[in-house]
């Protein structure tokens, strides 16, 4: 009789997830719990960084400006809104419905040269752009301990 190694199928996958989580530049990226939908349905987002400002354009297609709130509050930056559904007839059948409604809801922690107070948006053919300009950083000194 020969001995056969079991492997156990999920090993893999478990290797995968825990190399995954256990990489610091993807905790970095992730640690606002950005990517957890706390809502009915979560917009696309897409964040980029230049010399002057960070840019985060988000996938709103159907959502009127009026019903999106953004906010920011000690470095997070919170986006949350609604998309209202189509009025659906008496009698009307659809054969098939994906497009999602409800209230949706995004927070994303911004580093410290974030400056909250020049904060803009604007909402154009489904796109929401948000402007974070760079505020100076503070350069740190050197204090001297006298004796």
């Amino acid at each position: 009789m020969s001995l056969i190694r079991y492997n156990n199928p999920w090993n893999l996958l478990n290797n995968l997830q825990r190399d995954l989580y256990s990489n610091p530049e993807y905790n970095r990226l992730n640690d606002d719990d950005a990517s957890v939908a706390t809502a009915n349905w979560a917009p696309s987002v897409d964040i980029s960084e230049s010399e002057n400002a960070f840019t985060l354009l988000a996938d709103i297609p159907g959502v009127d400006p009026k019903d999106i709130d953004i906010s920011m509050e000690k470095g997070v930056l919170t986006i949350k809104g609604e998309r209202f559904s189509e009025n659906v007839e008496e009698g009307e059948n659809f054969r098939r419905v994906e497009r999602q409604s409800g209230q949706f809801y995004r927070r994303f922690t911004l580093p410290d040269t974030a400056d909250a107070d020049k904060i803009g948006a604007k909402s154009e053919h489904g796109v929401l752009t948000v402007t974070i300009p760079k505020q100076e950083v503070a350069v740190s000194r050197r204090i001297e301990v006298k004796h």
